[in-house]
């Protein structure tokens, strides 16, 4: 693997993201319909304004269900929630010509799964821990039949 190479090469930029007013009912139907992990949520002109993960969705609700019992409360709650009241605000992201490693580098070191990828503060795509394991170890292969062992 070659990990001099910029992150232009291997991130995704066919994204979905959100705005900051997108209620968060909508956020989790994004999530339900894509197997993706990481949203980005952007402003005026794709400007990034921060980063949605499944798990901030799931603290949010946890933390809604610890603060009181109430059902029609917590509903109420979600209901009226939104995108900005859940995102990381000003994530950390990298610039297109910034490495592979330097991207594998800050995953390993802040447990982080994505890294959106911005010219100045404008959204050009995502990276993610995916892309890298796609990027070393490529699609996986079929294993050829005269190799399969049988019971």
């Amino acid at each position: 693997m070659y990990s001099n190479r910029p992150v232009r090469d291997i991130m995704s930029t066919n994204i979905v993201t959100v705005t900051p007013d997108t209620a968060l009912q909508e956020v989790n139907a994004i999530f339900e319909k894509h197997s993706f992990h990481h949203l980005p949520v952007v402003g005026h002109a794709g400007v990034l304004a921060g980063m949605i993960s499944k798990t901030d969705v799931l603290r949010f609700t946890l933390q809604l269900a610890h603060r009181t019992t109430g059902p029609t409360w917590i509903q109420k709650a979600l209901q009226s929630a939104s995108a900005a009241d859940i995102m990381t605000k000003s994530p950390l992201s990298l610039d297109p010509e910034d490495t592979i490693g330097l991207a594998a580098d800050i995953f390993l070191a802040n447990k982080f799964h994505a890294l959106p990828i911005v010219e100045g503060d404008t959204l050009l795509g995502i990276v993610t821990t995916h892309d890298l394991l796609m990027y070393g170890f490529g699609p996986l292969a079929p294993i050829p039949e005269e190799e399969v062992e049988l019971p």
